[in-house]
């Protein structure tokens, strides 16, 4: 039922809305995974990220996108959780206060294992807009654990500026994703980090001038 519930809110609700709000134009959509398990990594300078990414995919596809989130922002309970877990459909990482014993990326790996998709973000937290900050090792560990999984490298233009960090008023600027071809696991966890970030930094050459909505 949550998961119907999930599919046609994101269909006939959020998609809809963040089209409007904020356009969408795609370069290399062809490249996006169209099954799991599979990882879709993206550079992160705003809230509307998680959205722009769940409107690239098809519709049949939603029920398997399962974003990676921080557990402290959309997690704290009240409406906003129940919204974020069950028509967003987060995994929850914890990003401090976690035991040593303590797996945070358990649930991401849970969902590799059922063949889902996930949507992470290797900075983990919104940097400056159109700027990107030192990836973490994150999906690199996600990617050892389960080395036939991809990551497929987007670089997001324009999001940062409808929806910075901190900002209180949503701007409608227009956004690109731009979708490189995917990674395969190297073998070192800094070293596939250093090469994602290198696809996504060559993915924001490639994007057009940006403009607004």
């Amino acid at each position: 039922m949550l998961q119907t519930i999930r599919r046609y809110g994101l269909m006939l609700v959020v998609r809809p809305v963040a089209r409007l709000l904020f356009g969408l134009d795609t370069i290399g959509g062809e490249k996006l995974p169209k099954s799991g398990p599979a990882i879709v990594a993206a550079n992160h300078n705003s809230h509307v990220d998680t959205i722009v990414l769940l409107c690239l995919f098809p519709s049949k596809l939603l029920p398997k996108l399962r974003p990676v989130a921080a557990a402290d922002h959309f997690d704290k309970g009240g409406f906003g959780s129940w919204f974020s877990r069950n028509i967003i459909g987060i995994i929850p990482i914890k990003r401090g206060g976690a035991s040593r014993t303590e797996d945070v990326l358990l649930g991401a790996k849970q969902a590799l294992e059922r063949g889902e998709i996930l949507v992470v973000f290797p900075e983990g937290s919104r940097g400056e807009p159109e700027e990107m900050t030192r990836f973490k090792t994150g999906v690199a560990r996600l990617v050892e654990a389960y080395p036939q999984t991809t990551v497929t490298p987007v670089y997001l233009q324009g999001a940062g500026r409808s929806l910075p960090k901190d900002a209180k008023l949503l701007v409608p600027f227009n956004t690109t994703a731009v979708v490189g071809d995917p990674l395969t696991w190297s073998g070192s966890h800094h070293g596939f980090v250093d090469e994602l970030r290198e696809k996504i930094e060559a993915l924001k050459a490639q994007a057009p001038p940006m403009r607004w909505k």
